[in-house]
């Protein structure tokens, strides 16, 4: 799965089973998982699985002023896609190609039921980063370790090669997760999964107030499971 600058897995084809429904029936505090149907390309920002992602305030970071704006297919495919043919993102992404390849990855999200939710990110403006939001605990991550109900993960990369290697990343995920805990009050941990051989991505978790929970095999890769607490995310 993708990685903090750099993730393979798609986090959509999955078909949640009869134990884990019926544990949503039971649970009147909890989500209801909505059912697939037709959906219009930006339905998935609104989506009640993730939130309002559109109306989420913009951080006040050191680096500048912060926000998460839901993607436009047909406005940044061109944009995402130069970003996934960069060498140093296609070695963990895997979305090398025409911008085809990209539309459909996208495409996958905007039209599924809104578990997960990708972004382009604004600093001071500007686009220069791309985001996934979603659920961990209804991805097929929540396979690979002790998920839990309103887990909310996090996929990124860093556009620019002159935005890396000084420190935006972690700068810009803690930014990120305190969005996340501050507009999904269910959500108690944020997660991530970056690939183990990614130091740098692992490097800018612990930055952010991540700790790293296990390591854990994923489909396609080794991953680093990162996990930040609501409960000690002003301590760390």
């Amino acid at each position: 799965m993708p990685s903090a600058d750099s993730g393979t897995e798609d986090t959509l084809d999955l078909t949640l089973p009869p134990d884990f429904l019926a544990l949503f029936a039971a649970r009147d505090d909890l989500p209801r998982p909505a059912t697939p149907g037709p959906r219009s390309p930006h339905s998935a920002a609104g989506s009640a699985l993730v939130g309002d992602i559109a109306g989420w305030a913009t951080a006040d970071t050191p680096a500048g002023h912060f926000r998460l704006a839901p993607v436009d297919a047909e406005r940044d495919i061109a944009l995402v896609s130069a970003w996934m043919n960069d060498p140093s993102v296609a070695a963990f992404w895997e979305l090398a190609g025409a911008p085809a390849v990209t539309a459909r990855h996208l495409a996958a999200q905007l039209g599924g039921d809104g578990r997960s939710v990708p972004c382009l990110g604004l600093l001071d403006g500007t686009p220069m980063s791309y985001w996934e939001v979603y659920r961990a605990d209804l991805d097929p991550l929540a396979r690979c370790y002790p998920a839990r109900p309103q887990d909310t993960g996090v996929h990124l990369l860093i556009g620019g090669a002159a935005d890396r290697g000084r420190g935006l990343g972690g700068t810009l995920i803690r930014a990120v997760a305190d969005l996340v805990l501050d507009h999904r009050p269910g959500c108690v941990r944020v997660v991530a999964e970056p690939d183990l051989r990614n130091t740098p991505s692992v490097a800018a978790f612990l930055a952010a107030g991540f700790r790293l929970s296990a390591e854990a095999e994923v489909p396609g890769k080794r991953a680093a499971l990162m996990i930040r607490d609501r409960a000690l995310r002003h301590l760390l």
